[in-house]
């Protein structure tokens, strides 16, 4: 195999990641809601959706990493036109003529789910995915391609926050699709939502600092990056 067809196939497989779990995060999103665990009397809750969540910002740090702040945009886009290919076959699932006495309760259900959540989702991937891309070059100017920890991280973390809470108050305020009591007031059970959700994804980008050092390591020597803090750009 080739240098260039290492390259090709490393990007592919990042992107086929992050494509394929933001397809998977539009269909499954709100549909349950776990509970990992509490924290006192605090139960730690978050959607199904939110599960793969961080490996798509692992995927677009490492992107950004080796390939730079134009290539990793570049995913985000096609990652938000991804969601819409996505919203029109349910559309069009919901619009054609069914089979006669067919069970189609299961589809219409999932539909209408995924319609209701599709706008909190998207407004939270545009704006979490390029604060995470944004950020990460921000701290790798900062730190001259140094200190990687600290673009993994202070990108990720800061991200994971604007995500979370665009996602929470989108869905209840747009939707009205989050389980709330009606008899408990409303703010603190969305800052409850808020903090269960940004907690497990903070968990999860702190976790994923080992394997973001290793995987960068292993693709510079692999890839022949020239250079520590260098980029492939469009090669």
């Amino acid at each position: 195999m080739t240098l260039q067809q290492r390259r090709e196939l490393v990007f592919l497989v990042l992107a086929g990641i992050f494509l394929g779990t933001m397809g998977m995060l539009n269909i499954l999103g709100l549909t349950r809601f776990l509970q990992l665990g509490t924290i006192g009397s605090w139960p730690i809750v978050v959607a199904v959706g939110a599960l793969p969540y961080p490996v798509t910002f692992l995927c677009t740090d490492l992107i950004s990493e080796i390939w730079g702040e134009r290539r990793a945009s570049q995913l985000v886009w096609v990652g938000l036109a991804l969601n819409g290919w996505i919203v029109l076959i349910l559309w069009l699932g919901g619009a054609l003529p069914g089979l006669s006495g067919a069970p189609e309760a299961t589809f219409f259900e999932v539909r209408r789910l995924a319609f209701a959540a599709v706008g909190a989702s998207m407004v939270a991937y545009m704006a979490a995915q390029f604060t995470d891309v944004r950020l990460f070059h921000f701290w790798k100017r900062v730190s001259d391609g140094k200190a990687l920890w600290l673009r993994n991280n202070g990108s990720t973390l800061v991200s994971q926050l604007v995500d979370t809470s665009a996602v929470v108050l989108i869905s209840h305020y747009g939707n009205h699709l989050l389980p709330l009591r009606a008899e408990a007031p409303v703010l603190p059970q969305l800052a409850s939502y808020i903090a269960s959700g940004y907690l497990f994804k903070a968990l999860a980008a702190l976790v994923d600092t080992l394997p973001f050092y290793l995987l960068v390591g292993w693709l510079r020597r692999w890839l022949e990056v020239p250079g520590a803090g260098a980029e492939l750009g469009d090669a």
